[in-house]
Order: C-alpha cells, then sequence, then structure tokens
C-alpha cells in the first residue's frame, strides 16, 4: 500500500506532457548556448570595446584641426609660388632679422632636392585627410596612430626648422613662423586628445 501512494505522489510530480517549456534563466541561457550572467558580461565587453574603438572627440577639435590644416595647405602653396618665383612678392620684410627671401632662397629651403614649401604643402595635404570629421570617426586605430605620428613628425621638422632659421641663416620668416604655429597648435590638440582617449581607455578597463 505504501508503495502504491509513493508512486502515485512521483507520477503526480512529473510534469504534463503537453505542457510548455519553462522560460527561466536557464532555459534561455540553453538558447543563446551562453550562460546568461556570462552572455550578458561578453556583450558589455563587446559594448566597451566598440566604444574604446569608435570614440571621436568633440565636433570643435575635429573643426579646428581641419581648419587648421586648411589654412597650412594654403600657407604651404603661397610659399611654394614664392620659393620658385624667388620670393620676389613675399608680403614680409627683407631687411633686418625678419627677412623672408633670405630664409626661404637659403640652402636649408632644400632637402634632399625637395623645396621646403613642397614638403609642407603634402604635409598639411595628409594632415585635411586624416584630420577631417569622417577620419576622426573613422573605428581603425590605425588613423589615429597615422595621425599621431604624422604630427610628431611634422613638429620635429619644425623645430629643425626654427634652429635652421635662428642659427644656420641667421634671419627669420614671418610665413614660414605662422605654418609653425600651425604646426605646433595641430600637436597640442592631436596629442591631448589622443592621451584624452588613451585615459578613458584605461578607466573603462
Amino acid at each position: 500500500m505504501a508503495n502504491t501512494r509513493s508512486g502515485r505522489r512521483r507520477s503526480s510530480a512529473r510534469a504534463p506532457r503537453g505542457a510548455p517549456p519553462s522560460s527561466g534563466p536557464a532555459t534561455r541561457a540553453g538558447r543563446s548556448g551562453v550562460p546568461g550572467p556570462r552572455g550578458a558580461a561578453a556583450r558589455a565587453g563587446s559594448r566597451a570595446a566598440a566604444a574604446q574603438v569608435a570614440n571621436p572627440p568633440a565636433a570643435w577639435v575635429q573643426y579646428t584641426t581641419l581648419a587648421l590644416s586648411l589654412a597650412g595647405l594654403g600657407m604651404s602653396i603661397y610659399l611654394t609660388v614664392e620659393h620658385f618665383l624667388n620670393g620676389s612678392s613675399l608680403a614680409c620684410p627683407n631687411t633686418g632679422v625678419i627677412n623672408c627671401a633670405k630664409v626661404t632662397s637659403s640652402p636649408q629651403s632644400v632637402i634632399f632636392g625637395i623645396p621646403v614649401p613642397v614638403l609642407g604643402l603634402v604635409f598639411f595635404a595628409w594632415m585635411i585627410a586624416v584630420n577631417s570629421p569622417p577620419a576622426w570617426r573613422w573605428p581603425r586605430p590605425e588613423v589615429r596612430l597615422a595621425r599621431l605620428l604624422s604630427v610628431i613628425v611634422g613638429i620635429g621638422f619644425v623645430i629643425y626648422l626654427i634652429y635652421a632659421e635662428l642659427f644656420l641663416v641667421g634671419n627669420i620668416c614671418l610665413e614660414c613662423t605662422s605654418i609653425h604655429v600651425i604646426t605646433f597648435a595641430l600637436f597640442v590638440l592631436i596629442v591631448f586628445t589622443a592621451t584624452g582617449t588613451s585615459r578613458a581607455t584605461a578607466r573603462r578597463r
């Protein structure tokens, strides 16, 4: 008699054949193939990684760097034309310490057979490409690295040109100085943005 009762209890505890499957956490995890908490953590990690890769700076940084690059390109075109015209129409004094014509026609104004203004023209054309808003928003770390390395090379070249003006030529070119200032401003903005992004990534981790 006792065995019969226990058998009835077991049969009554079984779920009906037509009952729908449970929709609890275990079932939801089984459907996705990943346990619930682990799946949520994986999704959160993917979102964080995506945010780290595609984390453009503020709009004013994007448009300021683009405007500076355009200004640098315009000034480089002007100096390239003046270089081949031997500085005949430079809007710059040509007496005393400030003497643009002497600087732009000096031996230091040509490097490896290429006029320095032409190098500046190529540099700023490249900077326009990497400082455009689409490039800032491009989720490729190689773009950010190329932008950073380019401006570091640019500021290093500017330091050499300033040294050449002061100690080798002995004169200063105002138009060249404007390009130096533009390059320095780009350097500050790009490096500041890169270090700010790195700190934000470290905090997320």
